[in-house]
């Protein structure tokens, strides 16, 4: 027997010209937030090789996913506070099909190649990051900024680091920001041999500070970033993972000697 429905009469659908009012199943009426936004550097855009089997993945989008939320990301490889107020921000205003939305979570972590260079300039960086931030604070019901490791790059960059981390917390103060503190992060599995760029598990446990973060702030997590991974832990993988770094680690190394040796010559040529 074949039974036919009029989905006009049925209620699936309405008459032409007509919407279907909400019910209280359907939700407001008002559009939701879109979740987390983040704008940064390559350790914001995440990428690269595998840990045991693990993907490296920006912390951001760990964050979003143990928030159980949607992830934007503009962050791009090698960016300056400069790159992200006159390009990141802009291609978020020109691209985005909802340019003044609200998102529920607002990430920044710019700053690492800005101290890394010569050319640093604390009094041009400040002004950057505040505008940055306070782009953020217009369209997120949170914001997160992050304070960089002090034991960063080879050579390292020193007291610079240091400068970056009080401008920071002073920028995310002035819009009532987070801030995470990665100024004691480090460790041999968690940051890769240019004592830069964070491995797999690195970016994981940064996430994982962000999310305690955020939890004592009333923004609690769904699941920790890592009850999402699954990894080997043999000796082999060890032991090609140790190979690997100790064989990366001598290069960098050797590479920051030729580094200080050939800035000192050219102070004393003067």
């Amino acid at each position: 027997m074949t039974v036919v429905v009029d989905i006009r009469k049925s209620g699936i659908i309405n008459q032409p010209g007509t919407l279907a009012p909400l019910s209280a199943n359907n939700g407001p009426s008002s559009p939701p937030n879109l979740g987390v936004l983040a704008f940064g550097d390559s350790i914001t855009n995440g990428g690269g090789e595998l840990q045991w089997g693990v993907a490296l993945q920006s912390w951001a989008l760990w964050v979003a996913r143990a928030l159980g939320l949607p992830f934007t990301n503009y962050a791009v490889d090698g960016a300056t506070v400069d790159d992200v107020v006159e390009r990141q921000l802009v291609a978020f205003e020109r691209t985005s099909a909802r340019p003044h939305a609200t998102y529920d979570l607002g990430c920044l972590y710019i700053g690492v190649n800005d101290v890394r260079g010569f050319d640093w300039h604390p009094a041009r960086f400040e002004p950057q990051l505040r505008r940055a931030l306070a782009f953020l604070a217009q369209r997120s019901e949170r914001v997160l900024a992050v304070a960089a490791p002090l034991d960063l790059g080879r050579p390292r960059a020193g007291a610079k680091v240091a400068e970056l981390n009080a401008i920071v917390v002073g920028a995310a103060a002035g819009v009532s920001a987070l801030v995470l503190d990665l100024s004691d992060f480090g460790g041999r599995n968690l940051v890769m041999a240019d004592h830069v760029h964070p491995t797999a598990f690195g970016q994981i446990a940064i996430a994982q500070r962000a999310l305690g973060v955020l939890a004592g702030d009333g923004m609690p997590a769904r699941v920790q970033p890592h009850e999402l991974i699954q990894y080997d832990p043999s000796w082999r993988a060890r032991l090609q993972g140790d190979v690997s770094f100790a064989y990366r680690h001598a290069k960098v190394s050797a590479r920051a000697v030729a580094v200080k040796a050939r800035s000192a010559v050219e102070a004393w040529r003067g």
